[in-house]
């Protein structure tokens, strides 16, 4: 090859791997890999429901009829489908996955179950595709340390929400040994707040009581919403 063709894509290899190195953490913290659609029976096991009780989650949530909810990286729609049995009456599960594959598994669900108010949104790895200042209540479940970008998602979601939207935000705990996942795939509750505190976020709630599972509420930074003070986990909780 000559020197002159070879210089400029050496420079287009080194551009490409700095920037591959830059994606791979965030504030200190490691970027896990997102789960391949063909890992989707792994959400529907039979076990998860005695697992990560997922009818306490959705109970914290506070979800009311008529209110637009998200659930973002919704996979095959484990929690949207909860979840859109709780806002009937005029409301609107915005389903968003970045595998158009996820979202075809999510309508099978949808339509074998008779749920007509989700809605799929194909999103990309740092825009969900939400309409502006709409949102009452954005889930994150196990997704949030997957996204590559999560300054600019972290952004799109702030314009997102409605004026008193919140964020819920489920991750396992990296405070706890024996919750049975790879540490990549757990954050700290103290990570969580710095990452979104960071982009324009305040902690305004907290649900400890699942079994393997932080839960998270943030509202942006001008809500209405009163600031709480983080409660830090224990295992005696």
């Amino acid at each position: 090859m000559p020197k002159h063709t070879l210089l400029p894509l050496l420079l287009a290899v080194c551009r490409l791997t700095s920037t591959a190195h830059a994606a791979d953490e965030y504030l200190g913290r490691t970027i896990a890999r997102t789960m391949h659609y063909t890992g989707a029976p792994w959400l529907v096991r039979d076990s998860r429901e005695r697992e990560e009780e997922p009818e306490k989650l959705v109970a914290a949530l506070g979800l009311e009829p008529g209110q637009q909810v998200c659930d973002l990286g919704c996979g095959n729609g484990f929690y949207a489908l909860k979840m859109a049995e709780k806002i009937l009456r005029g409301g609107v599960v915005w389903a968003v996955d970045i595998q158009p594959e996820m979202l075809d598994l999510l309508r099978e669900r949808a339509e074998a179950r008779q749920v007509t108010n989700v809605k799929p949104v194909l999103g990309d790895g740092d825009d969900p595709k939400l309409p502006a200042g709409q949102i009452d209540l954005l889930l994150l479940v196990d997704v949030y340390h997957e996204i590559y970008e999560p300054a600019a998602m972290l952004t799109k979601i702030h314009a997102s929400l409605a004026a008193r939207g919140r964020v819920a935000l489920v991750e396992f705990r990296a405070e706890d040994p024996n919750v049975p996942i790879k540490p990549l795939h757990k954050m700290t509750q103290a990570q969580c707040v710095k990452e979104f505190r960071a982009n324009n976020f305040k902690l305004v709630g907290q649900y400890d009581k699942l079994p393997w599972q932080h839960v998270l509420f943030f509202a942006r930074e001008d809500s209405p919403l009163d600031a709480e003070k983080l409660k830090p986990w224990t295992a005696s909780e």
